[in-house]
């Protein structure tokens, strides 16, 4: 004989195979922009990425998909005279300008947000004006100081040294954070006898660590991809070009190699993606809370 299912029990799994599939459609529904949006940004990266290992014919043609995966092709870019200095230069920019920036507007952030003296008000009003100022305005006198007066044209340093006294965008982003700072820690710190520089490195520091992530972010990620700082002050010293110009000289030297092209990009972009997706979770946690007061 057979065993025959009861029908209660055949109406409950079907019940939870409708409810199951209810909600399946329901999660798509409500993210339905979301996963529209993640293709809309994914696309191209997948677009780039199949063309750099195709070969130099398929290329140039309305293909799609590789016929032949060509992981050569970034073998062949690495090994382009120059990309290795490129990169190094690359590094030292960022690398040299985050730290310069992180440290001279921490304490200039923290200054507006905790003292009280005349003409807090107005310097705030001179840091939103600069932040507004775009750097063409004054290229041409900051080229004449840097390149006729300091002879240091052909270099990066007129890019790295302005760093170190504060940029206005990490000034404004940091003192929006430490104004979230409930100031009974900076009070209680100074009953205990800190100064004000050991309470900024002691209190103050270790809770702005988000915001210090997202600005130190934000300042590697302007440095890596700055194209028109080291087109105007090292464009004629080919040993001092980083990854975003040397990548305009490249595509103009290979500008019917899309394939060499799109792998380069892409050897430009690994970094800094690779940066942002371990970072993410600090840079959007101080990007989030400098907006909440202020």
């Amino acid at each position: 004989m057979t065993a025959t299912i009861p029908l209660p029990l055949t109406r409950r799994s079907a019940a939870v195979r409708v409810a199951r599939r209810r909600a399946a459609l329901h999660w798509v529904a409500v993210h339905s922009l979301a996963l529209a949006a993640g293709l809309f940004f994914v696309l191209p990266f997948v677009f780039v990425f199949l063309t750099s290992v195709m070969t130099d014919r398929q290329a140039i043609t309305s293909e799609l998909w590789p016929h032949s995966w060509q992981w050569g092709n970034f073998v062949e870019v690495w090994r382009t005279p120059g990309f290795l200095g490129w990169w190094r230069n690359t590094l030292i920019y960022a690398g040299l300008g985050t730290v310069l920036t992180i440290v001279s507007s921490v304490p200039v952030a923290y200054a507006l947000a905790r003292f009280r003296f005349r003409g807090r008000n107005l310097a705030m009003m001179a840091v939103i004006s600069m932040m507004m100022l775009p750097p063409q305005v004054i290229i041409i006198p900051m080229y004449l100081f840097w390149a006729k007066q300091l002879h240091l044209g052909g270099t990066l340093w007129p890019l790295i040294i302005p760093m170190a006294f504060g940029d206005a965008f990490s000034i404004f982003l940091l003192r929006q954070f430490l104004l979230t700072i409930p100031k009974e820690y900076v009070e209680a710190a100074r009953i205990d006898g800190c100064g004000e520089l050991r309470t900024l490195l002691r209190v103050v520091l270790p809770m702005a660590k988000p915001a210090i992530a997202a600005v130190a972010l934000f300042q590697f990620f302007y440095c890596w991809n700055d194209y028109f700082g080291p087109q105007i002050y090292a464009s004629n010293n080919q040993d001092a070009w980083t990854l975003s110009y040397g990548l305009a000289t490249f595509k103009a030297a290979h500008h019917t190699n899309w394939n060499l092209t799109m792998a380069a990009t892409l050897l430009v972009m690994a970094p800094v993606i690779v940066l942002f997706f371990f970072a993410q979770k600090a840079f959007i946690e101080g990007v989030t809370l400098t907006g909440v007061k202020g």
